[in-house]
């Protein structure tokens, strides 16, 4: 996923397979790491096996992907299932653009929300996900939300909730900077406003895919699969699932670690055979190798 180009692919990880688990990486008595990817396209069923040496789950889109006439992930949840991937499931939701768009149209933000809701519990239940899977909405636009944007996005989530399944949401953990009501300089991230919004409106919980790149925390392309870091690690507390490396690279903020971003700043599958050798990933942590429970 892409903060302002909805979720774009991208991560290539040097992770072995442990014995355990692929993708997993443990340290004594410290909770097990599961590697996980994502991507706009489908990588194909003959490229699951491969896949699943590295990482324990993937993403798993609902409906069209960024940019996208269709999605190329809708009937693949048995064929995931069968290779022993875990889930991240998502919805791609609404611009702030798209919202007001809506708005000036006559259709509330909150009622926007409940539509696009009601199309992400369908696609859910068509593809076979169970009772208790959580579905995470691609809020990609980071920073303190705007009044439409919060609408819509709680009023997703709100919706969510009131049906079998249990809302989520995709979004930014990087800190900007604004200034409080006194003037003074401080942070906030899109994840903090979103928190902060549910607990004064008394509103049901969200698990968080917090998307954080910049070097540090994150430790870009290439990971020691003994040294994959855990959630917290991106400064988001209680995260289901950490993205920490995206494609293409966001060079500003990922100069620290840029040795680890091929030569035209996207991540690959280190040592990928022909048919895998050009399908770029972004790259997550999560300590459940089924992080949306969709298994």
């Amino acid at each position: 996923m892409r903060k302002n180009q909805l979720l774009c692919a991208a991560a290539s990880v040097a992770l072995a397979c442990c014995a355990t688990h692929p993708g997993m990486a443990q340290t004594g008595n410290a909770p097990r790491n599961y590697a996980g990817f994502d991507a706009n396209q489908y990588p194909g069923d003959d490229q699951l096996a491969t896949l699943h040496k590295q990482f324990a789950f993937t993403g798993y889109w609902l409906n069209n992907p960024p940019g996208a006439t269709s999605n190329p992930w809708a009937g693949k949840r048995e064929a995931l299932a069968r290779a022993g991937f875990g889930f991240l499931v998502a919805f791609n939701g609404r611009l702030d653009n798209e919202i007001l768009a809506a708005q000036k149209t006559g259709k509330p933000p909150a009622a926007f929300a409940r539509q696009d809701a009601a199309v992400a519990v369908a696609a859910a239940r068509r593809e076979g996900f169970l009772a208790g899977t959580i579905i995470f909405l691609d809020q990609e636009e980071g920073g303190r939300m705007l009044p439409e944007q919060a609408a819509y996005l709680l009023g997703w989530t709100e919706a969510v909730a009131a049906t079998v399944y249990k809302p989520g949401v995709y979004t930014s953990g990087k800190p900007v900077p604004e200034e409080d009501e006194n003037g003074r300089k401080i942070t906030i991230t899109t994840i903090q406003d979103i928190r902060a919004q549910v607990a004064a409106k008394h509103l049901h919980p969200i698990a968080f895919w917090v998307y954080q790149d910049a070097c540090p925390p994150a430790p870009g392309c290439l990971v020691d699969p003994a040294k994959l870091p855990a959630p917290d690690v991106s400064g988001t507390f209680g995260a289901v699932a950490w993205q920490f490396a995206q494609s293409p690279q966001e060079k500003d903020i990922t100069r620290a670690c840029s040795s680890t971003y091929s030569r035209d700043g996207n991540c690959y599958l280190p040592g990928a055979p022909p048919a895998l050798a050009h399908y770029r990933l972004d790259l997550s942590v999560s300590t459940s190798a089924d992080p949306s429970h969709g298994r």
